[in-house]
């Protein structure tokens, strides 16, 4: 049984990350080329909370139960931007800290061998 809810969890989880909009858009920020779309993209945050406010009003109004589960994957998606922002700026630093840290080596041992050789 657990077995069958593992398998079950794994490819929900691999059919979310593949085919959801904001799962592609999240993991294509994660990229070296994509690190500096993660502030921008914590504006697709604002929409997303406007949904959730305009759902909100309508479950309170009299609304479906099922709008519920479209709430709470706005705020969900909500959360996800909000949090990328930051998290795209400390990669993004650390991923060019080691850029410069290899081309300080490379420079350093390109004139390493130069000297020796002379």
């Amino acid at each position: 049984m657990i077995r069958q809810l593992w398998t079950l969890s794994v490819h929900t989880r691999a059919f979310l990350r593949r085919y959801m909009p904001t799962n592609i858009l999240l993991d294509a920020i994660r990229t070296r080329r994509g690190l500096k779309w993660g502030v921008p993209a914590m504006l697709l945050a604002v929409p997303y909370l406007l949904a959730a406010s305009t759902f909100t009003t309508l479950i309170e109004d009299g609304g479906p139960g099922w709008l519920n589960l479209i709430l709470l994957l706005c705020l969900w998606n909500t959360t996800k931007f909000v949090i990328m922002g930051p998290v795209s700026l400390v990669l993004l630093v650390r991923v060019r800290h080691q850029e410069a840290l290899t081309r300080r080596w490379t420079r350093n041992h390109s004139q390493a061998i130069g000297t020796a050789q002379s």
